[in-house]
């Protein structure tokens, strides 16, 4: 396995990302960066990114939830963000992506963890949350969704797919743009694009589309049965925190409110924004954690 490692002077002067970084190793010469704010002793809020972004995506959120008294980790998925980046395609499954992010879990030793997922992160970290229970408290899902191959997937992941493997250029900024309502600065666009040099930094990008399962018998499509098994006996609370203007996971919220025993009563809401609600309602998306975490600890 060829590693890259993005320079460390691409990533000065991020508008927004004063955060110190921290790393684990999660495999032989492989490291994963995390930014970790808030007091060490509270109980932990993990904040997983998806598709094609990186822990800043949650920068206007972290000190807000820190701030209310809580530990916030929100790491870079391998292959993005301050992560290693593997060089090749074929270097990334959905097999390797949880065993890389349960190593950090475990090396860090976090418990009593309230998982905060989007996009990808909600694959991996409903996935997480599962095979790992004793350490989850509470989940809450953005604008995600855990598809096992058996209904059809909208016809828009069809076409991102089919971009991911074809484009040339594959433009971060403007793809983190595209899932977004407002108009991000020229500032924001280029901190998107900083963890990715040249093209070849790209692989774990584009790796995502074609490991999510599209029909039963996909190899990934077993495991994310097993996953919603275990979400349909899971009773801690479950909510779901979606937007208005996301077509690509439009709907998965009432689907989970549904099978999930944990989601019943809870305060699911929609925010305003597209795909990428940590930049359209960061202050609210941040809201809805910490009235869930407040609620908690005042029962």
């Amino acid at each position: 396995m060829r590693i890259l490692r993005t320079d460390e002077a691409r990533f000065q002067g991020l508008p927004d990302y004063p955060f110190q970084a921290n790393y684990v190793d999660v495999a032989p010469g492989l490291r994963m960066h995390y930014v970790d704010e808030g007091p060490r002793s509270a109980s932990p809020v993990l904040m997983l990114h998806g598709e094609p972004s990186w822990s800043y995506l949650y920068r206007h959120m972290i000190p807000l939830v820190a701030a209310a008294g809580h530990r916030v980790l929100a790491p870079d998925l391998i292959g993005f963000g301050k992560s290693d980046k593997p060089a090749h395609l074929s270097d990334y499954s959905y097999d390797r992506h949880t065993a890389w992010l349960t190593h950090w879990l475990k090396t860090l030793d976090l418990r009593d963890v309230t998982l905060v997922c989007q996009n990808w992160g909600s694959l991996l970290g409903l996935r997480l949350a599962t095979e790992h229970a004793d350490r989850f408290s509470r989940i809450i899902v953005g604008n995600g969704m855990l598809p096992t191959g058996e209904t059809r997937l909208p016809a828009i992941f069809t076409l991102w797919k089919a971009f991911a493997s074809h484009s040339p250029w594959f433009p971060i900024g403007r793809i983190v743009q595209l899932g977004t309502e407002r108009t991000l600065s020229k500032d924001e666009l280029a901190a998107y694009e900083a963890p990715f040099p040249s093209s070849e930094y790209k692989a774990g990008a584009r790796a995502f589309p074609h490991l999510i399962p599209v029909s039963p018998d996909d190899p990934n499509s077993r495991a994310n049965r097993d996953v919603w098994k275990a979400l349909e006996k899971w009773r801690k609370p479950f909510i779901t925190c979606f937007s208005s203007g996301d077509t690509l996971t439009r709907g998965s919220d009432r689907h989970m409110q549904r099978r999930i025993p944990g989601a019943h009563g809870q305060p699911h809401v929609t925010l305003r924004g597209g795909h990428f609600l940590q930049e359209d309602s960061p202050e609210h998306f941040a809201r809805i954690i910490i009235d869930a975490l407040k609620s908690e600890m005042a029962a």
